[in-house]
């Protein structure tokens, strides 16, 4: 994987304005100065908490989250930083049907927006299950600085990935 795969459908202007805080040593300096503090929901119970908050304040007509959980199998080398599952089982002749979000436990030691950014996108599947105009308008509802944070989100994985934080 590419040091800058993460921001490689950005504009080219703007990738190479952060090549060159990387090649000078200065974009951990500037993603620590933005975002110097890292959240407390450092367990299961407490992302739970966490999760049903927000969702109770946008989507309180969605059906409630049965599973919420860090997961360290989730990889964003891999593109996966939170998982949204819808899953049906059958009961007694009853259809069950539950969701569940996983989130990468990389973000139990990340800046809070970052972890809030990752959950605002989950919870938005539980309304739209593509990534369409719909899909990133609820995002945004629920996080005005949804698009900056992904942005930022990825350039502190770039940092993560080169060993600067």
């Amino acid at each position: 994987m590419s040091k800058l795969d993460y921001i490689k459908h950005y504009p080219s202007e703007l990738i190479a304005s952060v090549d060159s805080l990387l090649q000078a040593g200065r974009l951990a300096a500037v993603v620590k100065q933005k975002y110097p503090t890292t959240h407390t929901v450092t367990n299961d119970k407490q992302l739970y908490d966490y999760v049903n908050g927000i969702k109770n304040r946008y989507l309180k007509k969605e059906s409630a989250l049965a599973k919420i959980i860090y997961d360290g199998a989730l990889n964003p080398v891999k593109g996966t930083l939170g998982t949204n599952t819808f899953i049906s089982k059958n009961h007694g002749g009853k259809l069950k049907a539950k969701n569940e979000i996983k989130i990468s436990t990389l973000f139990r030691n990340a800046p809070e927006a970052f972890l809030r950014m990752i959950v605002v996108h989950e919870l938005a599947h539980l309304r739209e299950k593509d990534h369409n105009k719909a899909f990133y308008q609820l995002c945004c509802h629920m996080e005005p600085d949804y698009h900056q944070y992904e942005f930022d989100m990825r350039l502190w994985l770039i940092c993560r990935e080169e060993g600067l934080i």
